[in-house]
């Protein structure tokens, strides 16, 4: 009665869109331009990548960090490693790049060797004096550049770390945008118009190499990579659907008609983004290449089955009927399983893969819905297809395949389960070697220029990712103590000691220069002072710092002085390793800051970042999970089968094992972009199975429970449709390896292995588990074809 009712169900459906042609077509069409006005809403995103909910304790911590200091990410440096720099022309050139820079409406600082302020003594007033580092009208002379040169490196330790290398020679100076543009359109306009201009300028006056990076630099150039690289995904990708269509169709206007309903699919996934005003990002820019990609299979299926219903019985209008009345319901749950996969990345709670999954998982059934109408309404406008459009599904190589994976489903079954309990084997032990690894810079393109600039920062001044360290001392003017400024620079020594970690800055360091001022310059003065130095030292240091613009420590400490910060900067390290130096520091502050009277927090982006790979990991597992048991209840409702709907669960599981085990072999770890992987692949991939296991179900009723006849019928005819759109799949996620954002890379190849494995499972080991699970069944059919056959020969 159910299968009756369902069956009536879509023969109304085929019989009102192919009676209601033209009027389908003008809503498609209204649609589309409806959905091509909301690209005006669509905008590159101007933010790192938050992976962790909002209301995340880290991302409470980063937050209240923020409120106190505001932004933290506005850092941009320039430096370079080059001895030719001490020179007049070289000078010149720096000062004028550095005094553009500065009069620049979107910079709020810039704190360079040209306009370097130094720390004196007046005794008069009793205070220190910032008194400039370098005399300009002096500037010309070699002689006065080099005792400069040396000055600089030995008689100011205020700056080692933040400006200068004292071992290596290297130079940089800091620039920070201010905090207001830092996260909007107005940063790109500054980077890539003012910036970037500039620097070209004075590389060519100079012939020296500048090294530009720091975050809003980073995600600027970031950005404009990634912009570039969405047309080459979408050419990419429609490129090599439509040459891997025509190869198997060889027909022209099947490949046109494909093309059409991608194409459209694109302006609709675009459309989706611009309507819920979505900013693009390394995930939503993968959405229209990924649509085009799942959207082909629908085309696949459809066209396949309709010249299948031509070859069998050459009447047009039946076939149109049954291209949506047969394959409707089975098709629809393919592109419902696909479109779970991505959902499940909706229930993380953060917001990114939210987005993503929800834009992914509505334009995966909407072209659907698309290629359902547009597919046979288009076809019912044209002739029949001709007898070269239908020799693809006789050919040799097709029918070679087909008649090897039923000789081996007959007959190897044992051969099948024992090489998938190796593979199963070898994915395990795999699996244990894989390591989780989360890095701010370890999506970015390895090939650009700016990674290159960042491995010189790691090398020269230990990194560009901030890391912060808040300290509440419970108390107004907590931070100006002198037990508090000991116990923050114990915690900076510790700090410096930790290879990973830059040379940190605070309230400190600036103390520590006070009473070096204090002794004229000394360098060996350059630490805290004592008990007795304290009064007078910190009270030249207040002065100072009173009403002044020029406060190096404006930064540092908060207007009540009740909150200090300290500033480090990172290398690019693994997760592994930076819970290791989390501990450190935690067991640290544990030991020197009493609970009672100081609250400290560790944050900054690129602790949030590495918390928020963790917090995927964990919770993109469980998404998976979730994933699997909802298409298998979607499948127990279809197919009312606990055996039919385990061994299409159990064939498409393996296959995510041993991509999981590759990805241990080989070393590539689980990260954002790799953890993606495992719920859009199963996803997918369960598509193969679902229409098989519908042609199965549908056959076992035409042919009164025959279970080996069903099986091999099943596979005859859905093997042809399962080993095209496998390949077409393969290699449309193959072209993600064209990118330069290795997190892409690794999308495209690890989806693309995984998919492989799935075909073979799909046409190999889901038949043979049918076999296995209704073995008394096909036994009670051989029995009974034996019987008859003696009867005859009676």
């Amino acid at each position: 009665m159910k299968n009756a009712i369902q069956v009536g169900f879509w023969e109304k459906v085929a019989r009102i869109i192919l009676k209601n042609r033209i009027t389908i077509l003008v809503v498609v069409a209204a649609l589309t331009i409806f959905l091509g006005f909301q690209w005006r809403n669509l905008a590159m995103t101007y933010t790192e990548a938050n992976l962790l909910p909002k209301n995340h304790v880290a991302n409470k911590d980063y937050q209240k960090f923020l409120d106190k200091f505001g932004e933290e990410g506005n850092l941009v440096v320039i430096g370079f490693k080059d001895p030719k720099f001490f020179t007049p022309k070289n000078y010149a050139a720096w000062n004028e790049l550095m005094t553009g820079l500065k009069k620049s409406k979107e910079i709020d600082l810039v704190v360079s060797l040209n306009d370097l302020k130094k720390l004196e003594k007046d005794t008069v007033n009793e205070k220190f004096v910032l008194a400039p580092f370098i005399d300009q009208s002096k500037a010309v002379d070699p002689e006065y550049l080099k005792k400069i040169q040396y000055d600089l490196f030995h008689n100011l330790p205020f700056y080692e770390g933040l400006l200068f290398n004292k071992e290596s020679g290297s130079i940089r100076s800091a620039v920070y945008i201010n905090k207001k543009i830092v996260n909007t359109a107005e940063r790109k306009t500054f980077i890539l118009e003012n910036l970037v201009p500039k620097i070209a300028k004075f590389e060519k006056t100079t012939g020296i190499d500048l090294k530009v990076s720091g975050m809003p630099y980073i995600r600027t150039i970031n950005a404009d990579n990634m912009k570039g690289e969405i047309a080459l995904f979408i050419g990419a990708a429609l490129l090599t659907v439509s040459l891997i269509f025509f190869f198997f169709f060889r027909s022209f206007r099947a490949t046109f008609i494909s093309i059409c309903i991608l194409i459209v699919g694109v302006i609709w996934s675009f459309g989706t983004l611009g309507l819920f005003h979505y900013k693009i990002t390394i995930l939503t820019a993968i959405i229209p290449p990924l649509i085009i990609v799942i959207g082909i299979t629908n085309c696949i299926f459809l066209i396949n089955k309709y010249q299948q219903e031509i070859k069998l019985h050459n009447n047009q209008a039946k076939a149109l009927q049954r291209i949506i009345s047969k394959i409707g319901v089975s098709t629809l749950m393919t592109n419902v399983t696909t479109a779970i996969g991505f959902a499940t990345f909706m229930i993380t709670g953060n917001d990114l893969l939210f987005e993503f999954g929800l834009v992914t998982s509505i334009n995966v059934i909407s072209v659907y819905l698309l290629t359902l109408l547009i597919v046979p309404i288009v076809y019912s406008f044209m002739s029949l297809p001709k007898e070269k459009h239908l020799y693809h599904l006789t050919k040799t190589y097709i029918s070679t395949l087909l008649d090897f994976v039923e000789n081996v489903v007959k007959n190897k079954r044992k051969v099948i389960y024992t090489i998938y309990g190796l593979l199963l084997v070898f994915s395990v032990i795999g699996v244990a070697q894989m390591k989780v690894s989360g890095s701010l810079i370890g999506e970015m393109p390895k090939s650009a220029s700016f990674f290159k600039d960042i491995l010189f920062y790691e090398k020269e001044f230990k990194g560009v990712m901030p890391l912060e360290i808040m300290i509440d001392t419970k108390h107004k003017k907590g931070v100006m103590k002198l037990s508090t400024m000991k116990k923050m620079d114990e915690l900076q020594n510790t700090i410096a000691s930790i290879p990973e970690l830059s040379k940190p800055v605070s309230i400190v360091n600036l103390v520590k220069y006070s009473k070096q001022a204090f002794y004229n310059g000394n360098p060996e003065y350059y630490q805290l002072p004592t008990s007795q130095e304290q009064t007078f030292i910190l009270s030249y240091a207040k002065n100072a710092t009173k009403n002044s613009k020029d406060n190096l420590m404006k930064s540092y400490v908060d207007s009540t002085g009740q909150y200090a910060r300290i500033t480090t900067f990172m290398r690019d390290i693994g997760t592994d390793e930076m819970a290791k130096v989390e501990k450190k520091l935690h067991a640290k502050i544990a030991e020197i800051f009493p609970k009672d009277r100081y609250e400290v927090t560790l944050t900054g982006k690129a602790l949030v970042f590495q918390k928020g790979t963790s917090y995927l990991v964990d919770n993109l597992i469980e998404s998976l999970i979730f994933a699997i048991l909802v298409i298998a209840a979607l499948m127990l409702y279809l197919f009312r089968s606990f055996k039919m709907v385990f061994a299409s669960v159990i064939t498409n599981v393996l296959p995510l094992c041993i991509t999981s085990g590759l990805m241990g072999y080989f070393g590539i770890p689980l990260k954002p972009s790799t953890i993606l992987v495992f719920s859009i692949a199963f996803g997918i991939s369960v598509d193969n199975a679902i229409q098989f296991m519908a042609k199965y179900r549908h056959d076992l009723l035409q042919s009164n429970g025959k279970v080996k006849k069903s099986v091999f019928s099943a596979l005859r005819e859905t093997g042809i449709s399962t080993f095209y759109t496998s390949v077409v799949l393969i290699l449309g996620f193959a072209t993600f390896t064209l990118s330069s954002f290795s997190g892409t890379i690794a999308l495209g190849g690890l989806i693309s292995c995984t998919l492989l494995f799935a075909m073979f499972a799909n046409l190999l080991v889901l038949p043979a588990l049918v076999l296995t699970f209704e073995k008394k069944k096909a036994k009670k059919e051989d029995l009974e074809g034996l019987e008859g056959n003696t009867n005859f020969t009676n």
